[in-house]
């Protein structure tokens, strides 16, 4: 029934298979792809796409919002149809084409991509292809689980293809806030003063006679792999609420906190969960992706309202979701992800940024993306879009990985996502450190004692104190500071026996 679906009745014609819109899609273009974070990705697109590689040769440039949902990224890197990849992923298959050199990616925050496309710093989108719930009456598409960066996509490619799918139900129409900032230099203030405030279109403008072709899917988008919160993210949960609640207490916010953000990923996920146990009440989040935490939080009555780019659940959750949409509607707005995580409105908001770190050194310097400091592991996302603007940018790990074999807090990391001035806050299983207002000498203890696993603690309090020794602002021992990740590949880890 996806008549009702196409409200202008000559784009009916423009109806066909995903293995003729394909042939739009010509070897060498850059092409836009909705999706970010699993949800509101196309999805028989990707599939024609690997079809037709198997006979001609297909590489193309792929721009997306953040990763993408049912295995595409890894099934078209397999098949050689991604030759270039930004701003964000998070498929096996993809890393390791990624980490070998066989596909170049370009990390980015996310709130840059569409930026750097209006003002012509990359490449102009060829063809986009964007999912959706319906096509309005004068051209609009209105969008499903998430929008990214699909407005400027399907504003600037010269063919969009729209992917209809049918297992986004209708009732979706109205949750999405389109508004894209006008060209530098006429823009003006983004006029958004509070996380629940609408400034947009429900629907993504796009003339009719850009609409190239309309495929008919119906597949969900897929559904989360954050894990459930265990022993340490619970840990870590505890000590973020009673830092919270120092905060309260000394008059910085008040019980409502500040608007919250937190980023993708099972230990995020795990903290905010952790907050339906805390006294705090009439809470607000401006984020970039809304994960099942976000929708307990709202069902518990403590989370009024919800601001985001996406909405990626878990199967279970997100069948609760889809069957109470109506509950939702007004208490739920998706944005463009240049909106959700733009840095004006990130600071004139006040947010408190909760975001996941792969390490961190006892000076407070962050890494976010590389293991090891040379393999890319998903990308620097939106973190560095909160982190910089945030008036609380928190940073939460586990202690140690593989474990215990690796220790998530380094004497210095090797790849540094986020310096030490846009870090307040560090926090493990074992504690937390408020780094404000201390010189690197001051946090340095702070973040042994207080972060590292016990394990650790020696040979961090070693270093630390050869470190002192030549003095310096921020002190080190060259040669040793990276001898942690030669143990770990010699010996198998960075503990010394």
């Amino acid at each position: 029934m996806y008549e009702q679906r196409i409200r202008r009745p000559e784009l009916m014609s423009k109806v066909m298979t995903a293995a003729q819109a394909a042939r739009l899609i010509k070897n060498g273009m850059t092409v836009g792809m909705s999706g970010f974070t699993r949800a509101g990705d196309a999805k028989a697109m990707p599939l024609a796409l690997v079809e037709r590689s198997r006979n001609e040769a297909l590489a193309l440039t792929l721009l997306t919002g953040a990763s993408l949902g049912n295995d595409s990224d890894g099934m078209m890197a397999n098949a050689g149809v991604v030759a270039r990849r930004m701003p964000f992923q998070a498929d096996a298959a993809l890393r390791r084409k990624i980490n070998t050199g066989e596909v170049m990616f370009i990390d980015q925050h996310l709130s840059e991509t569409a930026e750097q496309l209006r003002s012509g710093d990359l490449k102009e989108i060829d063809v986009a292809v964007v999912e959706a719930v319906a096509i309005t009456a004068d051209g609009g598409i209105i969008p499903s689980m998430s929008v990214g960066n699909t407005a400027t996509f399907a504003q600037q490619a010269r063919q969009v293809i729209v992917e209809i799918n049918l297992s986004a139900p209708l009732a979706l129409e109205g949750f999405h806030d389109i508004y894209l900032p006008v060209a530098r230099p006429h823009r003006g203030a983004i006029p958004l003063l509070t996380p629940w405030q609408r400034m947009g279109w429900t629907a993504i403008p796009v003339h009719p006679d850009r609409i190239a072709a309309i495929i008919i899917t119906d597949s969900p988008d897929s559904p989360s792999n954050a894990l459930p919160p265990d022993e340490e993210t619970d840990a870590i949960a505890r000590h973020v609420i009673r830092f919270l609640e120092g905060e309260v207490k000394a008059g910085r916010m008040g019980p409502e906190l500040r608007p919250l953000q937190a980023g993708i990923g099972t230990i995020a996920n795990a903290v905010l969960h952790g907050l339906i146990d805390s006294p705090f009440r009439n809470m607000t989040m401006y984020s970039e992706v809304l994960q099942d935490s976000a929708i307990e939080l709202l069902d518990s009555g403590q989370l009024s309202m919800a601001s985001a780019s996406s909405i990626t659940l878990s199967a279970a959750m997100h069948e609760k979701f889809i069957r109470n949409l109506e509950s939702y509607r007004e208490r739920i707005v998706l944005r463009p992800q240049e909106i959700s995580n733009h840095p004006e409105v990130v600071r004139r908001l006040g947010l408190i940024a909760l975001n996941t770190a792969l390490e961190f050194d006892i000076y407070g310097n962050v890494n976010s993306t590389h293991v090891g400091g040379t393999h890319m592991m998903n990308g620097i996302g939106g973190s560095g879009d909160f982190a910089r603007n945030a008036q609380l940018s928190i940073f939460v790990s586990k202690s140690v990985a593989k474990g215990g074999a690796i220790s998530s807090v380094v004497p210095m990391v090797p790849h540094v996502d986020h310096t030490e001035h846009d870090v307040d806050v560090l926090v493990s299983e074992w504690g937390l450190a408020d780094l404000r207002g201390l010189a690197p000498r001051e946090r340095a203890p702070l973040i042994i004692e207080n972060c590292a696993h016990p394990d650790y603690r020696p040979q961090l309090r070693a270093y630390l104190a050869e470190a002192l020794k030549g003095g310096g602002q921020t002190p080190h021992v060259l040669e040793q500071a990276f001898a942690w990740y030669g143990r770990y590949k010699r010996d198998g880890s960075m503990l010394v026996k």
